[in-house]
């Protein structure tokens, strides 16, 4: 994945390139890009679009730092098998208790109870996040009178609901961008269903408690104005330093794969990098030349 911003896109010379507001062209191998994501201040050409369509990679309008969730090109490269095995897990009694469970287990870093249905399991994930609310509140020192608020009216809820809400949006923005780039659907859940991005919520949720929600609650005991701004802001800069969309992808496989069905495989069309990665001589922490 490629993020951009301030500059604009094109394709001159035949080669795909961003330029900046100085003329300086920065080359993007299109061809072994899987995902582009938009930030504010780009501008993209039609020939541009027209190419990265060709070659499968997808284009994704976002906010910063992926905040935001606005518009995506096509989906999935313009492929339907990893959809339809989404769908064929989804629609499988058994696999689809399987995905849920281990949708539940790497949420709660533990096994769910044995010979529970969906729905007992959803039951109980409930109950766990509505203590999780209760101590992060307490932790924090914040009043705390359960999860409300009205979509309709932003304003009529307190100020610890009104940053929790900021900061799930944030966090739905970048996940549905992950899901497409993946090229799942995003309103194929699995614990969730029935809503235009069920699968977005399934994925998001495991992440949560350990990014977002503690994110709100600090916010929301130091108080302030623009409460909704600071954490947008807050969590936009989380992303990026946690690099949480490197995070969210092999999540995703790695829940569905716990359906035990045959993953689809790499289409014969499809060629290795021209350059492979070099072997590195030191540990991730070693700096090679």
């Amino acid at each position: 994945m490629v993020y951009v911003e301030k500059g604009q896109l094109d394709v001159l010379d035949g080669a795909f390139v961003v330029v900046d507001k100085s003329g300086v062209r920065t080359h993007i191998p299109i061809g072994s890009t899987a995902c582009l994501m938009l930030e504010p201040g780009t501008r993209i050409s039609h020939m541009a679009v027209k190419l990265a369509a060709t070659v499968g990679t997808l284009i994704v309008w976002v906010g910063e730092a992926g905040v935001r969730f606005y518009a995506a090109g096509q989906p999935g490269g313009a492929r339907s098998d990893r959809l339809l095995y989404q769908a064929k897990l989804a629609l499988d009694d058994d696999a689809r208790l399987k995905v849920v469970r281990k949708m539940y287990a790497m949420r709660f870093g533990e096994e769910p109870p044995q010979k529970r249905s969906i729905e007992q399991l959803r039951g109980i994930e409930g109950a766990r996040v509505k203590r999780l609310y209760q101590l992060l509140a307490k932790r924090h020192g914040v009043e705390w009178h359960g999860r409300r608020y009205d979509v309709k009216d932003w304003n009529s809820g307190d100020v610890v609901n009104r940053a929790i809400s900021a900061a799930t949006s944030c966090l739905y923005g970048v996940t549905e961008a992950a899901v497409l780039a993946a090229g799942y659907a995003p309103a194929v859940g699995f614990i969730h269903t029935g809503k235009p991005l069920s699968f977005v919520y399934d994925i998001a949720d495991i992440f949560k408690f350990d990014t977002v929600i503690p994110l709100a609650f600090r916010f929301a005991a130091a108080g302030g104005q623009d409460i909704d701004r600071k954490v947008r802001i807050a969590c936009r800069d989380q992303f990026r330093a946690e690099r949480i969309l490197k995070k969210l992808i092999p999540s995703i496989e790695e829940v569905l794969s716990a359906g035990e069905m045959e993953p689809p495989k790499p289409p014969v069309e499809s060629v290795p990098p021209a350059i492979p990665e070099a072997d590195k001589i030191g540990d991730e922490g070693h700096r090679t030349q």
